[in-house]
């Protein structure tokens, strides 16, 4: 059976995992997870992602995200082959170290936002990493240190889970620490594992006896939350797909847009192409960015090869805040 797309939008909440190919380690040492952190705290700055929950464990890794413009798929494709370049370099290695593609859920942020915090940092203790709640605080390899404060990590958004606690700080740490606490007995929980499980509203057997009682209730196993949310989810993704597929029509060659962009910009084209940092040359660029790639569906390597310059420059720049002169080129 095909895989289904994945479920994306601006601002949305997702649950991502990645694991290592044949459970191989993906993390070996602390150059490895300092790596990996330093690629997710520059995500972080450049505005892609807001971070809520983290942990790394020797062969996965589980992160609760939220996207901004660009789509999770642009932010993980920037952490996870950078990082695989890397790894293979300082090990001496070649070829995949990920399994597969990574798995990603969106998430409904009421009720599921605080308990997903609580189930990815108790990550480390279920899997033998560290020996309790006193060790977990001082483990830097997850969110849950930042949050208690016995780590610095000025990229993790702390201030959005421990307000959710208390007004000050002090009292916030200690109420998400016995929440913390609070959960050590609950042990793995299906739901929120990847794997095919029906997220929405309990699992399957909850969805099949509610629609055996008369009572519709919709469920896709890309999705954690009610069947409210599930049904708007699907339903603004179906949306998508419609307008994604009218950008099959006819598009200009990429050449013919590069000209065009550059003529209404009064640009000389060999700026554009030449990498020139100009004002000017830069607001063209960027805005030829988002059409081809946004709105026309051009791949970011071809854009970058007929600029110039590297596919994640072309990537960040089409994801950026849409320019208003892009309408007027669609």
């Amino acid at each position: 059976m095909p895989r289904q797309p994945r479920l994306d939008a601006p601002n949305t909440l997702h649950h991502v995992m990645v694991r290592g190919i044949e459970r191989t380690a993906i993390f070996r040492g602390h150059a490895d997870r300092t790596d990996f952190v330093a690629r997710l705290a520059d995500l972080v700055a450049e505005g892609v992602w807001t971070v809520h929950a983290w942990a790394l464990l020797p062969n996965h890794a589980h992160l609760l995200l939220r996207t901004a413009a660009a789509p999770l798929a642009v932010g993980m494709r920037r952490l996870l082959t950078g990082y695989v370049v890397n790894f293979n370099r300082r090990h001496h290695r070649t070829g995949h170290l990920f399994q597969n593609r990574y798995r990603s859920i969106v998430v409904e942020e009421e009720p599921y936002l605080l308990e997903l915090v609580r189930y990815i940092h108790l990550n480390p203790i279920r899997a033998g990493v560290v020996s309790g709640l006193g060790a977990l605080d001082r483990y830097p390899w997850s969110g849950h240190s930042a949050l208690v404060g016995t780590v610095t990590r000025p990229w993790q958004a702390t201030e959005t889970i421990l307000g959710q606690f208390a007004p000050s700080v002090s009292r916030a740490r200690a109420a998400y620490r016995a929440f913390v606490a609070a959960g050590l007995t609950q042990g793995r929980r299906a739901e929120f594992q990847g794997g095919g499980l029906l997220r929405s509203v309990g699992g399957w057997a909850e969805v099949r006896a509610l629609r055996q009682a008369g009572t519709p209730a919709a469920g896709d196993a890309r999705i954690l939350g009610s069947g409210a949310f599930v049904e708007r989810l699907l339903a603004d993704a179906d949306a998508t797909t419609r307008a994604t597929l009218r950008l099959h029509r006819p598009r200009p060659p990429l050449d013919a847009l590069v000209q065009q962009i550059a003529a209404a910009a009064s640009v000389p084209v060999a700026d554009l192409q030449a990498g020139r940092r100009t004002r000017a040359a830069n607001r063209a660029r960027q805005l030829l960015c988002q059409l081809a790639v946004r709105r026309l569906g051009y791949p970011g390597a071809m854009v970058a090869r007929a600029l110039g310059v590297t596919t994640s420059a072309v990537n960040r720049a089409a994801w950026s805040a849409p320019l208003p002169e892009v309408a007027a080129f669609s």
